[in-house]
């Protein structure tokens, strides 16, 4: 089968698109037919030797993808050959073919197509815990959301309306603060701009309700912008690392700093299959809806991730077989 692969760590151009062996699924695993495969920053991060990855080259990127069941190993029940399934954490996507331990595997139903469950479940799955577990938004929330026209940006601003919240969202351009609106936040401000001061005069001088903050050199800011009694969710660093936060400062002010990370959430089957049911479900209500895709072809990965590298996309990137 065919796959992308690198032997070295290093830019874009590492990349190869090859010929490996089909993997050979054990007794809890079933094998996909990969239709659609999704590109995340992570993908870059381990390309490049930023992030731990096991065993020896060459390595295969991916975690996240949709497709079709082909193959069942002995001890799967409930799963037939020929359904539709996803799933959002589980390695050696950049290929054709991919063991997948059944119980991370995603029933898709049948409205969703196999492109919107690629697109989707990592990020949609980050926004639906961050919006239920992290801080559990109330009706009229406002909500301050970093990096909001980003995937999980423009996913959290739509569940935060949907929950009965207001979404103030931060962007650096006029083009992705358009992209931000157009998923439904109320304002949006620039990074480049004295957005402190902003958000203090939008709110009355009282502060945000809560903060989803992903950039996290900037959460000394969000801190400064939050409500008496407020909370801060940190969940990602894509700025540089954030400064120490004073315990005394969070006892003054009654404020609260919580973290989140999918990987503590996505522990069981049912958990994965629960959550997954209510996304899609806001998604055949037209309750959250995707910005359309950017495609390349798997055998065009290098120029995919450079495109991802650039910062110029506002929706997801696919990778198709």
């Amino acid at each position: 089968m065919k796959a992308l692969v690198f032997n070295t760590f290093g830019g874009p151009e590492v990349l190869e698109y090859t010929d490996i062996e089909k993997p050979v699924i054990g007794p809890n695993e079933i094998l996909i037919k990969m239709k659609a495969i999704g590109l995340n920053f992570a993908d870059i991060y381990r390309r490049k030797g930023n992030y731990h990855l096991a065993g020896q080259p060459p390595y295969i990127l991916g975690y996240e993808g949709a497709g079709i069941v082909v193959e069942l190993g002995a001890n799967v029940k409930g799963i037939k050959e020929g359904d539709r399934v996803a799933f959002a954490d589980v390695p050696y996507a950049n290929a054709e073919m991919v063991a997948v331990p059944f119980e991370k595997a995603i029933p898709v139903p049948e409205p969703i197509s196999l492109n919107d469950a690629a697109s989707v479940l990592l990020q949609g799955l980050t926004a639906h815990y961050l919006t239920r577990d992290s801080y559990a938004v109330k009706k009229d929330d406002v909500v301050l959301v970093h990096a909001a026209a980003g995937g999980v940006g423009q996913l959290l601003i739509q569940m935060v309306n949907l929950l009965g919240g207001k979404v103030i969202g931060l962007t650096s351009s006029l083009e992705k603060a358009a992209a931000a609106k157009k998923a439904g936040a109320e304002t949006v401000f620039l990074y480049q701009d004295d957005w402190k001061k902003q958000i203090l005069e939008v709110t009355g001088g009282k502060g945000v309700d809560a903060v989803y903050e992903s950039v996290g050199s900037t959460l000394s800011d969000s801190f400064e912008v939050t409500r008496i009694g407020g909370t801060v969710v940190f969940y990602g660093m894509a700025g540089g690392d954030p400064a120490p936060v004073d315990p005394r400062m969070l006892m003054d002010t009654s404020k609260t700093l919580t973290g989140g990370d999918l990987w503590n959430v996505l522990t069981t089957r049912e958990g994965r299959v629960v959550r997954s049911k209510e996304l899609f479900g806001w998604m055949e209500e037209g309750k959250v809806r995707l910005a359309e895709p950017a495609i390349f072809d798997l055998q065009d990965g290098k120029e995919a991730h450079r495109y991802l590298e650039s910062r110029k996309s506002t929706g997801k990137i696919l990778l198709i077989p």
